[in-house]
């Protein structure tokens, strides 16, 4: 009988079984932060989409440590926010079950990206929904009957959530149904809470009104899809030796004789990726403002520090690889972010009180790294691709095709000069036969 030589701890965490496939394609939050009357009034959660990573270089300010005063390189990850539009408000109320909704109240308009949701197929839809909902807001009686709604909220609601959805045509992919999703609205009384959302129907609210630089925040996701797998790559469990018959990427027993089954603690064979991921304690490194106009001029620089003072977007040359071009708001946050590119990922605010000078720390970057994903790049913007490289083949195949095409257009555009009126011409005169 065969035994292994020494014992040794298990491989794989029992805490994330079962290893299945996500029901749900966003992060959904399964607890809201604490809430805190005297605060003001906030949303808790955000949506956002994940484009890409980069590097940053900043300095450490951390007294004590051995990398105190000095630069280090971090790995970053950047999630496009753009603005979420409000169209609803809920209102729970407390019972020995626990919470119970007591009334919800709509917006009178809803984009077309947001209604998509309500539809499986939209093109040959009827496109009614909420067309009968929206005429409460047009009569008095409609009008009393909402407002009767948010009264009951204010006297018996405990908790208020509001209804809030993203912007997909601010973004450059191919999906127009937007998310949807309930963000608990923290800070204040019930009474404050209600107005706020009343307030806010139909209108954008930015992800600089929620999150702050050098916050601590949690980030929920769906991880990416590996498919089905083996023990080795699901488990991480030893390979056999070389000569093992019938292969080697193998669990070598799955369990005693008896009890005569095969335990759930044992490494099997299954899916692997695609599960539904929390991750706690993120930093924010910098919340970008995304590219918009000021007193008449395009603003772009949002990669650029106080050290580096180069005006240059925070999407590197050729644009993120898979995704493209980051024009709206976005958070740089530490480290990685589960899910591909283009995956929507829940921001939420930290559940805990973060004590520690890590958490604590005041984030100073001194370098944002913008060079080309696809390869080994090496120039920051394009400005200065172009003065080490100088003028290009291609470059100057296209101006001559683009002087082409100019002189092209100027000539068809050009007056055309009068034609000369031909001379009359002479009658022949009739040969008669003799």
């Amino acid at each position: 009988m065969s035994h292994r030589k020494f014992s040794a701890p298990r491989h794989g965490s029992m805490g994330f079984v079962p290893k299945k496939r996500s029901q749900r394609h966003r992060g959904k939050v399964k607890g809201f932060p604490k809430d805190d009357p005297s605060k003001p009034v906030h949303l808790s959660c955000f949506l956002g989409y994940k484009a890409g990573m980069t590097h940053v270089v900043r300095e450490v300010d951390r007294a004590g440590s051995k990398v105190n005063k000095k630069e280090v390189v971090e790995a970053v990850t950047i999630i496009e926010t753009p603005p979420m539009i409000v169209v609803g408000v809920i209102g729970y109320i407390e019972t020995p079950r626990g919470l119970r909704a007591l009334n919800c109240v709509w917006a009178e308009h809803l984009g077309e990206d947001c209604r998509r949701r309500f539809y499986k197929n939209w093109y040959r839809s009827k496109k009614k929904a909420f067309t009968k909902y929206a005429k409460k807001w047009q009569d008095k009686v409609g009008k009393k009957h909402i407002d009767h709604q948010l009264n009951k909220m204010k006297k018996y609601c405990k908790v208020i959530r509001v209804i809030a959805h993203t912007q997909m045509r601010l973004l450059r992919k191919r999906q127009k149904k937007a998310h949807i999703m309930e963000v608990q609205v923290n800070g204040g009384t019930v009474a404050e809470k209600v107005d706020w959302a009343r307030a806010h129907l139909e209108k954008p609210v930015p992800v600089k009104d929620v999150f702050t630089q050098d916050e601590m925040i949690d980030v929920i996701g769906v991880t990416k899809g590996k498919g089905f797998k083996g023990v080795t790559s699901r488990w991480h469990t030893k390979k056999l030796p070389r000569k093992t018959h019938k292969g080697l990427r193998k669990v070598a027993c799955i369990g005693a004789w008896h009890p005569s089954r095969v335990q759930f603690t044992v490494a099997r064979a299954g899916q692997k990726g695609y599960h539904h991921r929390t991750e706690i304690n993120k930093k924010i490194y910098r919340v970008g403002e995304g590219i918009h106009m000021k007193n008449g001029k395009l603003v772009k620089n949002n990669a650029s520090t106080e050290y580096d003072l180069t005006e240059k977007t925070i999407t590197p040359l050729g644009g993120f690889p898979h995704y493209g071009i980051v024009k709206s708001d976005f958070l740089m946050l530490k480290g990685c972010v589960m899910g591909p590119r283009k995956r929507n990922i829940t921001l939420r605010k930290s559940l805990m009180i973060h004590t520690k000078r890590a958490s604590l720390e005041k984030i100073n970057l001194k370098f944002i790294d913008t060079s080309s994903k696809f390869g080994h790049g090496r120039f920051q913007t394009r400005a200065e691709k172009a003065a080490f490289m100088g003028p290009l083949k291609k470059d100057k195949v296209r101006r001559a095709a683009r002087a082409v095409a100019a002189a092209a257009k100027a000539a068809k555009k050009a007056p055309k000069a009068p034609k000369t009126p031909k001379a009359p011409k002479t009658p022949k005169k009739a040969v008669t036969a003799k």
